[in-house]
C-alpha cells in the first residue's frame, strides 16, 4: 500500500490527529462508558476517547464492530496500520485454502471486519490520505476475490474435475482469468462499494477432466466465488460482486471464453466498454493470461486514430445526462454525491472521454488513477491547472464524503440525508463544525465540477431531454434515469432501460454496427421523449424493438430520427399507435419523407391515379428479381401513405378502403402485364387466348384494409381450333394460362429481401381447391349455370374484374350480372342464407365481441343479408347488382324491401363495424380481435368513444340489433 508520506511508522494511537464533531456527546459517553470495562487502563487516551466518542455518535455499523471485540480494536490502535493491513490482506490471501466453505467463509468475513474496522480508523483518525484508503481497500478485495478463487478451484480439484498444474498455487495455468474493472480495477475502491468482475476462461489452457465442458463448469465457479463473498451469514458479508461489465450480461453466463470475449469487443464493442477497460487489472486466476488478454485488447481500447463519429458516440455518452450548465442551485439534502451534478460521475467521466480520444495516440494518457490522469491532461496540454487542481480538490472531497456516508451503515450509497438533523448529524461526523460549513463546502466544488464538465462539451448539439436523465449506458439502472422515464409515462421503467441495453449490446442485427449504435446513443434521449408523447410508451417502445429484431439495418431510419424531430414525433406515434405502419417505416425510411411533403393532405381513392402512382415508383425494373423487389416498395409506400392519411384523419375508413384497393388493383394489373409478357415471350401467343382477373370479397368490392388477402379467380379463353402457342417452347393453351396464373400468384405472393406483397387465396373459383389454378371461361360458365351452390352465387355480387383483357372483361361483366340476376323464390334465398349463416357459426364460432367478421351481427350477418337481398330480387331489380352493402340496403328500403329504419340501422352498423376492422387491422398486429387493453384504448380514440368500455358497449348493441333483424327478415 502506498504511503504519502515517506517512511511513517508508529502506532495509530500516536499518530491519531483528527476526530468527527459530536452531535450529542452525553450519549456517545454513556454508549463507550458501556464498553470501556473492556479496555485496558490507560487505553483510553483523549485522542481515543475522542476517535471512539465520533463512532458511537455517528456509526452505528462501526461502533457495532467495537463493541462485539474490544480487544480486536485495543490491538488494533497499538499497532502500526500498514502493518496490520498488510497482516489481515495476507491473513485474508490464505483463507480459501481450507477444505469446509463454511470456514472459508467465515474467515473471509471476519478479516473484512478487522480490516473495515483498521480502514474506518486510520482515514478518520486523520493518518491516511485518500489514495492510501482507497488502495488498502482495493488490496484487502484483490485478496478476497483471490481467496474465493482458491476455495472454488480447490474443491473442483477434490472431485475431481480439475487438474492443477501446481498443488500449491491451483490459480496458476488454470485457465481462469478474473479481471476487475471500475474502481477496484482502478486502486480506487470505495468504503462499502461492489466489486465489478469479469470472469474469463481459456477452454484450451484449462486443465479439466476429460469431456469436462468449460462453460459450465467456469460458469459455476464464478457463481460459486460470487456466493462465498456476498452471502450475508451471521457474520456478515465480504464484498457485494458485480458481474453485469461482462459482455451482454443479459444473455451470457457469468462466465465466458476469451475467444468470445475477443470476438464481442471486435465487433459489439462500445465506447462506454472501452472506458471500462481504462480501469480493468488482472487481479485472480492466470494472472499472464489476464494481462495477456488486456494487452491484446489494448487496439480496441485505445484507437490510434479515434474517429469523428465515435467522438461524437463520447460526447453522445456525455449528453445522455441532463447537465445542466451555469451555476443552477444544487441542494444539498437528499443530493447524490457520485450521480448528482457536479459529482464523483462528472469528475470520473472528465478524465476517461479525453482519455479514450487522446491516449490512443498518448500512452501517457492510459493510466487507471482518476488524479493522476487529471495531472497527465495537464502536463499534455489539454487541460489547464485551474481544471486540475479544483477537480483534484474535489475528487478527494467528494471520494472522503462517499466513505463517510457509507461508514456509518456499511450500505452502499452516495446519497445525503434528506432531513435536515439527519444531515446536520453527517455534517458534523464529516468533520464539519454545523449543517452550514459542510453545504458550502460541497457548493463550492460541485459547481468547479459542474463548470468544467459542461465546458468540456459545450460546443455539442444537444438532444438529451430537458426532463431528465436518460442514461443507458454501462450495466446498472440509474436511479435518475428510471425516474425520468416514469415521469414520461413508461409504466415498466427498468424493461425499457433493459430494452435499450439491448440494442447496444448487439442483440438486435438493425443495430449491430458500430456506426448504427453511435448514432443511436445519441438518439436515444430524444427517440425517447419522444415514444413517452405516445398514448401507451411502453407498447412503442416493444414495437420499436421487435421491428429491430426484424430489420436488416436501420442506420438510414436512425439517421433520419436524429435529423428530424417532427418525423422523429410522427413515427413514435406509428409506433404507439399503428405498428404495421411503423414496420414499413422500418422497412423504408424514406416513406416518412412524404409525410412531410405538401402533397400528404392531397389523397386520392382513384384507381387510375393510384395505378399511375404505383407505375412512377415502379420505375423501370432491369430484371425480374429487381421488379419484385420494386414492386414491394412501390406498394409499401403507397399503403403507408393511405394508412397514415387513415390516421391523421385526411382519410376515412371508407376512403382508405378503396385506396388500398386501387393499390391492389395496381399491382394485380402491373404484374400479369410483366408476367405475360415475360411468359409468352418464351412460349409463344395462344392463337385467340384471352386472359382475366376476377377480384371478389372485399377486393371485389373495393373495401380492402391494410392487411387483406386478395380473393382471385383467374379466367381463360381460347381458339378452340387451335390449342397450342405458338413459339420457341409451345404448351397446351390449358397448360400455358395455369403455369401464367401460378406464376402471377407466385410474383404477388413470394417474399424477397424487400417483403412480401399480398397473401393470395384461388379457393373461390368453380372446384374450390380442388382442380386446375386457371379455369376456362365456358367450364366456367357451364359451372354456374348447372352445379355452383347458392354460397357461390353470393359471392359473385362482390366480383369484378380486376385485370386482363378487356373484352373478355366485358363478357364476363354480362355474364356475372346474369347470374347473380337470375330468377329466385326469394323465401328459398332467405331460408338457405340464413342456415348457412347459422353452418359457419357453428363451424368456425368468433373470438369475442371484437370479432366484428364473424360473431353474431357483425359483418357477416351484414354481407349474408346484402347479398340475400339482391340474390332474392336482382331478377326484378337489377340495379341492385354492383352495389355495396350499405347502397343495397338503401335501394332495398326504396323498394319497399326493408323499412327506412332498418335500411339506415344496417348501414349504420355495417360502417360502424367495418371502420372498426380498419382501425384493428391498422393497429394491431397479429390476432385483430384478440384486442388488449391498449389496443381497445387506441380503437376507442379512433373511433371518438370517451372510452374502450363505452365502444365496446356500442358494438356489442349494434351487433344485438343487427342479428334481431337478419332472424327476422331471412328466418321469418
Amino acid at each position: 500500500m502506498a504511503q504519502d508520506g515517506g517512511g511513517r511508522s508508529g502506532s495509530l494511537r500516536a499518530r491519531l490527529r483528527a476526530a468527527p464533531v459530536l452531535s450529542d456527546p452525553e450519549a456517545a459517553a454513556a454508549r463507550l462508558d458501556d464498553v470501556a470495562p473492556g479496555f485496558a487502563q490507560g487505553f483510553l487516551t483523549p485522542e481515543v476517547r475522542a476517535l471512539l466518542l465520533g463512532l458511537t455518535d455517528h456509526s452505528p455499523f462501526l461502533w457495532q464492530l467495537v463493541a462485539r471485540s474490544p480487544d480486536r480494536l485495543a490491538a488494533l490502535v497499538d499497532a502500526e496500520p500498514e502493518a496490520a493491513h498488510a497482516e489481515i490482506v495476507a491473513r485474508q490471501r490464505t483463507a480459501g485454502r481450507e477444505a469446509d466453505h463454511a470456514i472459508v467463509a467465515t474467515n473471509l468475513r471476519r478479516n473484512r471486519a478487522e480490516h473495515a474496522l483498521l480502514v474506518a480508523l486510520a482515514d478518520i483518525g486523520g493518518l491516511w490520505s485518500l489514495a492510501e484508503v482507497t488502495a488498502a481497500l482495493s488490496d484487502f478485495a484483490d485478496a478476497s476475490v483471490r481467496a474465493a478463487a482458491d476455495a472454488m478451484l480447490f474443491q473442483a480439484a477434490d472431485a475431481g474435475r480439475f487438474l492443477p498444474r501446481d498443488l500449491d498455487d491451483p490459480q496458476a495455468g488454470s485457465g481462469l482469468v478474473v479481471l476487475a474493472l471500475g474502481k477496484h480495477g482502478a486502486g480506487e475502491l470505495n468504503y462499502s462499494s461492489d466489486i465489478d468482475l469479469v470472469v474469463f476462461f481459456d477452454a484450451e489452457a484449462a486443465p479439466l477432466k476429460a469431456d469436462l465442458s468449460p462453460t459450465p463448469f467456469f460458469t459455476k465457479l464464478a457463481q460459486g466465488m460470487a456466493k462465498l463473498l456476498q452471502e450475508r451469514t451471521a457474520d456478515g458479508y465480504v464484498h457485494r460482486v458485480d458481474y453485469r461489465l461482462r459482455p451482454d450480461p443479459g444473455s451470457t453466463p457469468a462466465a465466458l471464453s476469451l475467444n468470445a470475449a475477443y470476438l464481442y469487443y471486435e465487433t459489439l464493442g462500445q465506447n462506454w466498454e472501452r472506458a471500462a477497460y481504462i480501469k480493468a487489472r488482472a487481479i485472480a486466476g492466470d494472472i499472464p493470461a489476464g494481462e495477456a488478454f488486456l494487452a491484446n485488447l489494448r487496439p480496441f481500447v485505445w484507437r490510434k486514430y479515434f474517429d469523428f463519429a465515435s467522438i461524437a458516440d463520447v460526447h453522445a455518452m456525455k449528453r445522455q445526462i441532463h447537465a445542466v450548465r451555469g451555476h443552477d442551485t444544487i441542494a444539498v439534502a437528499g443530493h447524490d454525491i457520485k450521480l448528482g451534478r457536479g459529482g464523483i460521475r462528472e469528475i470520473e467521466f472528465f478524465v476517461q472521454t479525453q482519455q479514450l480520444v487522446f491516449g490512443g495516440r498518448r500512452p501517457e494518457l492510459r493510466g487507471r488513477g482518476t488524479v493522476a490522469m487529471l495531472t497527465g491532461l495537464t502536463r499534455d496540454g489539454w487541460i489547464d491547472a485551474t481544471a486540475r487542481d479544483d477537480l483534484t480538490a474535489a475528487y478527494d472531497f467528494l471520494r472522503t464524503v462517499e466513505h463517510r456516508l457509507q461508514m456509518v451503515r456499511d450500505e452502499q450509497t452516495q446519497r445525503l440525508p434528506q432531513e435536515p438533523e439527519e444531515l446536520e448529524r453527517f455534517a458534523r461526523f464529516a468533520g464539519f463544525a454545523d449543517r452550514s460549513a459542510f453545504e458550502a463546502a460541497l457548493l463550492h466544488h460541485a459547481r468547479h465540477v459542474q463548470g468544467h464538465y459542461a465546458m468540456l462539451f459545450e460546443a455539442e448539439p444537444d438532444l438529451s431531454s430537458n426532463v431528465g436523465d436518460l442514461v443507458f449506458s454501462g450495466t446498472g439502472d440509474d436511479p435518475a434515469t428510471l425516474a425520468t422515464l416514469r415521469k414520461l409515462g413508461f409504466r415498466e421503467p427498468e424493461r425499457a432501460v433493459e430494452t435499450v441495453r439491448g440494442w447496444h449490446f448487439g442483440r438486435r442485427p438493425a443495430v449491430r454496427t458500430p456506426r448504427a449504435r453511435e448514432v443511436l446513443t445519441e438518439l436515444v434521449p430524444a427517440l425517447m421523449q419522444a415514444l413517452g408523447g405516445t398514448a401507451h410508451p411502453d407498447v412503442a417502445l416493444d414495437t420499436l424493438d421487435r421491428a429491430f429484431a426484424r430489420m436488416p439495418a436501420a442506420l438510414e431510419l436512425l439517421t433520419i430520427l436524429r435529423s428530424n424531430e417532427r418525423l422523429r414525433l410522427l413515427f413514435a406515434d406509428l409506433l404507439g399507435t399503428a405498428p404495421r405502419l411503423a414496420e414499413t417505416v422500418a422497412f423504408s425510411p424514406h416513406v416518412l419523407d412524404a409525410v412531410i411533403d405538401r402533397d400528404f393532405g392531397e389523397a386520392t381513392t382513384d384507381a387510375a391515379d393510384l395505378a399511375a402512382q404505383f407505375r412512377n415508383r415502379l420505375g423501370q425494373p432491369s430484371d425480374y428479381e429487381d421488379f419484385l423487389d420494386r414492386s414491394r416498395d412501390a406498394a409499401r409506400q403507397l399503403r403507408f401513405l393511405t394508412g397514415a392519411r387513415l390516421l391523421s384523419g385526411i382519410l376515412s375508413p371508407e376512403e382508405a378502403g378503396r385506396a388500398f384497393t386501387g393499390i391492389a388493383d395496381a399491382v394485380i394489373g402491373t404484374t400479369l402485364e410483366r408476367i405475360a409478357g415475360a411468359f409468352f415471350s418464351e412460349h409463344g401467343a395462344v392463337p385467340g387466348g384471352r386472359m382475366a382477373i376476377l377480384g371478389l370479397g372485399r377486393l371485389g368490392s373495393r373495401q380492402l384494409t391494410a392487411d387483406s388477402d386478395l380473393d382471385l379467380v383467374v379466367l381463360y379463353d381460347f381458339d378452340p381450333a387451335a390449342r397450342m402457342s405458338a413459339g420457341p417452347k409451345p404448351l397446351d393453351a390449358a397448360v400455358a394460362y395455369n403455369r401464367l396464373t401460378q406464376r402471377l400468384v407466385a410474383s404477388l405472393t413470394v417474399p424477397t429481401r424487400r417483403g412480401h406483397l399480398y397473401e393470395v387465396d384461388l379457393r373461390l373459383r368453380p372446384g374450390g381447391g380442388q382442380g386446375p389454378v386457371a379455369v376456362q371461361v365456358r367450364g366456367f360458365r357451364t359451372y354456374h349455370a348447372d352445379e355452383a351452390e347458392l354460397w357461390e352465387h353470393m359471392a359473385l355480387t362482390r366480383a369484378r374484374v380486376i385485370a386482363g383483357n378487356a373484352e373478355l372483361a366485358a363478357d364476363l361483366d354480362r355474364d356475372i350480372r346474369a347470374i347473380v340476376g337470375r330468377a329466385r323464390e326469394a323465401d328459398e334465398v332467405h331460408r338457405a342464407v340464413h342456415a348457412m349463416r347459422m353452418l359457419v357459426e357453428r363451424e368456425k364460432g368468433d373470438r369475442g365481441a371484437l370479432d366484428l367478421k364473424l360473431a353474431p351481427g357483425g359483418l357477416l350477418d351484414l354481407d349474408f343479408l346484402a347479398q340475400a337481398l339482391v340474390l332474392a330480387h336482382a331478377h326484378r331489380l337489377p340495379d341492385l347488382i354492383g352495389l355495396g352493402a350499405c347502397a343495397v340496403f338503401a335501394r332495398a328500403a326504396e323498394a319497399g324491401l326493408l323499412a327506412a329504419g332498418e335500411a339506415e340501422a344496417l348501414a349504420e352498423a355495417y360502417r360502424t363495424f367495418d371502420a372498426v376492422l380498419h382501425w384493428q387491422r391498422l393497429m394491431v398486429e397479429g390476432d385483430s380481435a384478440a384486442a388488449s387493453p391498449v389496443t381497445l384504448s387506441r380503437l376507442a380514440i379512433a373511433m371518438g368513444a370517451p372510452d374502450a368500455t363505452r365502444l365496446v358497449a356500442q358494438l356489442d348493441e349494434q351487433r344485438h340489433a343487427v342479428r334481431v333483424l337478419f332472424d327476422r327478415l331471412l328466418a321469418d
